[in-house]
């Protein structure tokens, strides 16, 4: 019988002895993450809380200015 696509038989198949280069890592340098100040992101987060909070306080007093104002003019 033939076998088609296969030009010879090859039975021993070598592999490198290069076991060495390869367990060994690409990059020597170690990762070093930066440490995050707990205090630093706290005065961040209050400082756009304390932001948020006077937009919030502006809205509303307009708001209940803006209704008086209409509240005195329909009276009348």
């Amino acid at each position: 019988m033939n076998t088609k696509g296969f030009a010879e038989e090859q039975t021993s198949i070598e592999t490198p002895n290069d076991n060495g280069v390869s367990e060994k890592p690409l990059k020597k340098e170690k990762f070093r993450t930066n440490r995050v100040d707990i205090n630093v992101l706290k005065s961040k987060l209050q400082e756009t809380e304390s932001k948020e909070l006077k937009k919030n306080i502006l809205i509303l007093t307009s708001l209940v200015f803006g209704l008086g104002i209409l509240g005195i003019y329909l009276s009348l």
